[in-house]
Parts: structure tokens; sequence; C-alpha cells
């Protein structure tokens, strides 16, 4: 058995954290014969429901959970962290301007940041979750100036396993047949899911999804709304937000990072943009189709981009540059 790596979920008395901390302690993330201590965050008024978690998490009888630590101090919590999983944040409230909710969140992700620079090791991996999950990430990374940047990635794995989905269900195929899908740009509803480089085994053969769907207008129509609007309409389902598929792609993400990813297989994450090929702007954190290893990631690079996608691209990149400069105004203050 190794040495226990130290893992940090924030937000740990919600919804999604509830999906997701069982899946962390049985050994779906970091492998089978790797010993977690959990370290379980969130603000004080929910520190009765935490312990109701940890509770539970004790009563699972996890063999690689070594210790959980429940606490509302930031000092406990970024300690010596191997990875930070960062799901709390601010949630947009009805009649709540995107500005408010940036404004809110710049706050929260400043503080994190900071944290992270103050207590975590400088090799950890910090993956953001709480919307607006690209510019809260930026502002974490621009707050732990000491921590390299490649260190940060936000969550698109959740669109990404939407687009995935999409076409096997329209296809008739499992997810798992399904590769190479990308999600361009921002977690919001401008994000562009681009099936152009995607492959789908059908008979035991590989075929682009274009050529294997032949209904270009659906592909490049309803199947970009639904992948663009999926949350909205589980909320309007389930009156709920997605808590369980959010934390499976969380799951995938952080597994992809510790693990690689197949060989000939890419997936989408939001990471920092410098050096791009793709001529996204510098210093934004863009969702791009990325392959790791060694727990580095690399963007994939040589891809085309026909006109349909710069469009589509250029236009989420314009949106995520609204937002960093109204947090960055922000930040200054904060």
């Amino acid at each position: 058995m190794s040495e226990p790596i130290r893992v940090l979920v924030t937000g740990a008395a919600g919804q999604i954290a509830y999906s997701l901390l069982y899946s962390i302690g049985n050994g779906s993330v970091f492998g089978k014969d790797q010993p977690v201590t959990l370290v379980l965050l969130d603000i004080t008024p929910m520190m009765g429901v935490l312990d109701g978690v940890l509770m539970e998490l004790q009563d699972c009888a996890l063999p690689l959970l070594k210790d959980v630590i429940a606490t509302d101090k930031e000092d406990i919590a970024f300690k010596d962290l191997d990875v930070a999983i960062l799901v709390g944040s601010m949630p947009r409230r009805d009649g709540m301007e995107r500005k408010d909710l940036l404004k809110a969140n710049v706050k929260i992700f400043k503080c994190q940041g900071a944290a992270l620079e103050k207590y975590a090791k400088k090799s950890v991996k910090v993956i953001v979750v709480g919307n607006p999950a690209n510019t809260n990430c930026l502002t974490a990374a621009k707050s732990a100036p000491s921590i390299p940047k490649e260190n940060f990635s936000c969550l698109t794995r959740l669109d990404h396993n939407r687009a995935k989905a999409q076409i096997a269900l329209k296809l008739g195929v499992t997810s798992d047949d399904v590769k190479n899908v990308i999600i361009w740009g921002n977690h919001s509803s401008t994000q562009y899911p681009d099936v152009s480089h995607a492959k789908v085994k059908l008979q035991g053969k590989e075929v682009g999804v274009y050529d294997a769907l032949k209904d270009d207008s659906w592909l490049k129509g309803e199947f970009i709304t639904t992948v663009q609007q999926r949350g909205a309409a589980v909320i309007k389902a389930r009156k709920l937000s997605s808590a369980m598929s959010a934390a499976k792609a969380i799951c995938d993400h952080v597994r992809d990072i510790w693990f690689g990813t197949p060989e000939g297989e890419f997936v989408s994450m939001g990471i920092i943009s410098d050096g791009n090929s793709y001529g996204v702007p510098d210093d934004l954190l863009y969702s791009f189709p990325v392959t790791i290893k060694n727990k580095t990631w690399k963007i994939v690079e040589g891809l085309t981009i026909n006109d349909f996608s710069r469009e589509k691209m250029d236009l989420t990149a314009k949106e995520l540059a609204e937002e960093k400069e109204t947090a960055f105004e922000f930040l200054s203050s904060a």
C-alpha cells in the first residue's frame, strides 16, 4: 500500500459531493491500492449536515479511506493537499445577473486560491467545478501564483459525456463506442460541442460521426442546443441540478489526470489557453481537446477547423474574455 494522498472536496455538504465522495473513497478514482485522506470543507452553517456526511462515510467502512476530516476552516482544509476538487460556489439565484454571480464567486475563489498558495503542495492538482467554472478556475489560478497554472483545470467533462451520450442514443450504440467528441470554450450555453473529429464504432469498424449519422442539420442544430442546454433541462425535470452525472464526470476528469487518457483518445477539459494553436486568445481558461500522460495534459494539435466551428469557437472565447474582464474588475477590489 502506498502513502495516503490528501484530497479536498469543497461544498462537501452539497448534492454533487454526496454523489462524489463514495466513488473517491472506494478506489474508483485513484485506484484500488491508493489510500486516501478525504478532507471535507463547507461553510459554518452547513457543519451539522457535514457531520452526517462524515458519519455515512465512516459507515461505508471503505478500506481505502484512511481518514475523513470535516471542517469549515481553510487552514485545515488546504493543508498539504495532493488534489483539490472545488465544487462549492455561490449558485445563481432567481433574478440574479451573471455579473452578480461573478462578483460573489470571485471573492470565494480568490480566497481559495490564496489558501492553496499558502497551505497546499506546489504539485497540487486543482479541479474547479463550481460555476461559472472557467472564470472561477482562472481566478483561483491567478490567486496562487507559485502553483503552475497547468495544474488548474475546470470541468467540461459533463458536457463531453453529454455529447457522447446524445450521439450514442441517436445511433443505438453505447457511449463507449463514441470517442473524440470535443467541447470548446466556456461551460455555459455558448460552449461548442464539436463532433467533426469524433469517431463511432459500428459493426466493428470506426467511422466518422458525420458519415455514420448522415444528418448534418441535426448535428449542426438540435444536437448542439441539446448539449448546451442539458443542465437547464435536468433542473426543469428534476427540480434539482444534475448531481449524479456531474459527480461521474468529476471522477472521469480526475481519473484521467491521474492515470492518463487511452491511446488514440482525447477528452475535453478547461485549461489555460496560453500558446494554443487554435487562435484562442491567451490567458483564458478555455475548454480544449487534450491527451494526458504522466499527470500532464497536452492540447491535441493539428485538427482542421471549418468555418462553422471557427464561428462557434470565437463566440465562446468572446464570452470568456468578457467574463474575465468583469471578474478581474472585482478581483482588484475583492
